[in-house]
């Protein structure tokens, strides 16, 4: 613990662990003390494990693969701060090796004929529609509880972590390997959330940062002129565009069931389970249409498709056409499309939404 107190830590790292500490002795019952010890727990270990990546850059014993990535996010940094005007500060300036394969869990609840997620408030975040563990055995524990009530859980595995700017978040073993589309998507999407960032909003939050990621990507290959690598991007987001409208729809099916006050629950429960059951049969065909073969979507259809699995994606992709549609209204300069971001932000949270869906149809 005392390399914590080195030189250079920032004060943040006491100040957080005060504030779990407090929210912890605040909540009732042992879940809430095991769930802030481990997330405080958990940082700690990011941070004890960090390398200043000019370092690994200039060491000859550094596996040639991975200085080959490190220098790629030192670019990577300079164009979002340049062209999608950014904020990296000192994000990114490290590399982490957590020996595992993801650095977070996330706990997603629901009820069992309801798509309203179940939240939690956190400190500096507020509600959030899901809940991260630094353990998966310890997420998917926390989960268990919640379908021993008879709610759908969905246990997702999360490669990329961000403090939301009140540490200088690291690169991790997690994500370092992603190929460099994969790697500027999730730079940029990371980084926009410590641009903006609006407490109890999960799904405007995550709406947000996964257009100007997307729109990020496409500037970096243009910015490049590899042409090649922009069309098999191209290629992969309108595969994913034809996904998150497969599994949409499916939202949409199940929401009429469960709003339909007539229909009995055993038949409601009973027509959730076809709508799954269509939905898969319309993937296989979908990944026809696609040429078959092996698809990144195959081990998230394999998931139980319940309301707090569907759910993770109306999170990330229901309002990104509202902020294409807002970026191009400010004529594609970033500034000004933040500038609006945050002055929607000023409303309440269903005022805001409407205000920014209204941008997809403006009068």
């Amino acid at each position: 613990m005392l390399q914590f107190m080195k030189k250079g830590a920032p004060l943040r790292i006491l100040i957080l662990a005060c504030a779990c500490l407090l929210m912890a002795l605040a909540l009732s019952g042992c879940q809430g003390i095991r769930f802030y010890s481990q997330a405080a727990a958990g940082q700690c270990e990011i941070l004890a494990r960090q390398t200043p990546i000019d370092g690994l850059i200039r060491d000859p014993g550094t596996d040639p693969k991975l200085k080959a990535q490190l220098e790629l996010v030192l670019k990577l940094r300079q164009f979002a701060a340049k062209e999608l005007k950014l904020r990296p500060a000192g994000s990114y300036l490290k590399y982490a090796d957590l020996h595992r394969p993801y650095v977070v869990w996330n706990v997603n609840v629901a009820p069992a004929l309801s798509l309203a997620p179940k939240t939690w408030w956190f400190p500096i975040v507020g509600n959030a529609s899901y809940r991260g563990y630094f353990s998966e055995a310890g997420a998917r524990r926390y989960a268990a509880i919640w379908a021993g009530k008879g709610w759908d859980t969905y246990v997702s595995d999360v490669p990329t972590y961000s403090t939301l700017g009140w540490f200088d978040d690291p690169l991790l073993n997690t994500f370092i390997f992603e190929s460099e589309a994969d790697l500027a998507d999730t730079i940029f999407h990371e980084l926009t959330h410590r641009r903006f960032f609006v407490p109890g909003d999960t799904d405007f939050n995550e709406a947000f940062a996964t257009m100007v990621a997307d729109d990020g990507v496409r500037r970096w290959f243009q910015a490049s002129g590899n042409t090649r690598a922009y069309e098999r991007y191209a290629e992969e987001a309108r595969r994913e565009n034809d996904f998150v409208k497969l599994v949409m729809a499916a939202r949409d099916a199940l929401q009429q069931v469960y709003e339909d006050a007539r229909m009995p629950e055993p038949d409601k429960l009973r027509r959730k389970a076809e709508i799954i059951a269509e939905t898969r049969a319309r993937y296989a065909k979908l990944k026809e249409s696609w040429g078959g073969g092996k698809s990144g979507c195959d081990y998230w259809i394999a998931g139980p498709l319940n309301n707090a699995q569907l759910n993770t994606v109306a999170a990330y992709y229901d309002l990104v056409p509202a902020f294409q549609a807002l970026l191009r209204a400010q004529g594609g300069d970033m500034e000004k499309f933040y500038a609006a971001v945050e002055t929607l932000a000023k409303q309440p949270l269903q005022k805001r939404h409407e205000a920014l869906r209204a941008h997809l149809d403006p009068k």
